[in-house]
This record gives structure tokens, sequence and C-alpha cells, in this order.
């Protein structure tokens, strides 16, 4: 192998990893999502691994395509950036529309105020308590639209651009290296997806030892609002 391709695998492994980590649109939606719902890991991981895959997918196909006719890689690069305008508003809209249904959820399940009399033997009490409007123990309600929103997630993963990748692919298609080309595509995209699902499975189990009962109703509400976060993130801050 020669040294120009171990230099620029190892640079497409940390470039991959630096760029999973400081993305928080790659990690932080599944751990919300996942806490909000009451997947368990197995699920997140599996959902993960879905959306992870079809984010790489697109800029592999376009790249692709791109060597493929002849056209030079920099000039796809608008390409990248317009499918990255295109999912940062998709996942501001699904933040907000499950934002709002998650704040209407959590008002519904408000702690109620009940008041009455109350007899303990020989004694009669008038007396003022709460109860919480809630749905049967352990069980997680879901938005009207059921598994609507991990496909949107998905779509928006499969729209959202890697760009880092065209840049490393410029060297190897210059070169006319097939081998260059397809180490170059399949280390940046394991170290993608393995860095996506170490990130989750660690926030996943850290939130699981941090119980708060008094937000749980908060959950959907604090998924949609990551969701938006991160939309703004990457779409007007360049994470």
């Amino acid at each position: 192998m020669a040294p120009e391709l171990i230099v620029l695998i190892v640079s497409a492994a940390s470039i991959a990893f630096l760029h999973t980590l400081l993305g928080p649109d790659h990690y932080l939606p599944f751990i919300a999502m996942a806490r909000a719902r009451g997947w368990s890991l197995a699920k997140t991981l599996r959902v993960v691994a879905l959306c992870g895959s079809g984010h790489l997918v697109g800029s592999v196909v376009l790249g692709a395509i791109g060597i493929g006719v002849g056209i030079e890689l920099t000039r796809l690069e608008w390409v990248e950036t317009l499918r990255g305008d295109i999912a940062a508003w998709g996942l501001c809209a699904v933040g907000v529309l499950y934002l709002v249904w998650g704040l209407r959820h959590a008002y519904q399940q408000r702690p109620q105020e009940r008041s009455g009399w109350h007899s303990h033997g020989d004694v009669s009490h008038y007396h003022t308590h709460l109860h919480a409007n809630k749905t049967p123990e352990h069980t997680i309600e879901e938005p009207p639209s059921g598994s609507l929103t991990p496909w949107a997630i998905f779509i928006i993963f499969v729209l959202g651009p890697c760009e880092p990748l065209i840049p490393l692919l410029m060297f190897p298609a210059a070169t006319q290296s097939v081998a260059g080309i397809f180490w170059v595509t399949g280390v940046f995209a394991i170290v993608t997806v393995v860095t996506m699902l170490g990130a989750v499975a660690i926030g996943q189990l850290g939130l699981e030892r941090l119980r708060v009962p008094a937000l749980a109703r908060f959950g959907h509400s604090s998924a949609g609002a990551t969701m938006l976060g991160c939309g703004i993130a990457i779409g007007w801050m360049g994470l």
C-alpha cells in the first residue's frame, strides 16, 4: 500500500471521528428520542445504524456519479451545501412539530388539584391534594404520527451531506486509484457509524441513571427542542 494512501486512510478515519463528535445532530436527537419513547438500547442502536448508513449513502452515490461521468468533485460541493440546507430546515421542521406536540402532551399530563372530605376512623377532614393525569404505569405514549418521526429523521439523514467525504475523495479520484476510493470511503463510513453508535450508547446509558420524575412528562418536548436546536446548529452555526 502506497504511503500516500496510508496517510489518506488515517486522515479519513480522524476526520470522520471528529466530524461525527463535533456534529451534535449525529447523536443528540437519537438520545433524546430514545429517552422520550422508552426505547431499549438495542432498538436505539438499530435506528442509529440505519440513519448513519443513509447519511453516508447520499454522499457516496453523489461522489460515485461525479467520478463516473468525469465531473470534478470540487464542482459537487454546491450540491452538498444545498443538501445541508435542506437537512437543516427539515430537522428544524420536525423538531418544531414534535416540540409543539410534546408541550401539549405535557400540559395534558400536568398534576390536577382535587379537594374533598376524607374520613379516618372517627375523624373527618377536608383537604386538597394533587393527582397527575397519567397513562397506565410503564406505558409510553406515542405521538399521533406513531413511527413517523424516526422515518422523518432517516430521510433527513439521507439528505444530509457528509461534507468532508467529497474532499477526501479528490486525491484518489485524481490519481484514478479505484482501491484508494474504496479504502477512503469504507474507512470513513465505518468510523462515522461506529462513532455515532458509541456516542448514542454512552448518552442513553448515562441518561438512564438520571431520573427526575418531575421532568418525565417533558420528554417528548425535550426531544423536539433538541432536534430544533441541532437543525439551527448545522444550518446557521456551521456545526
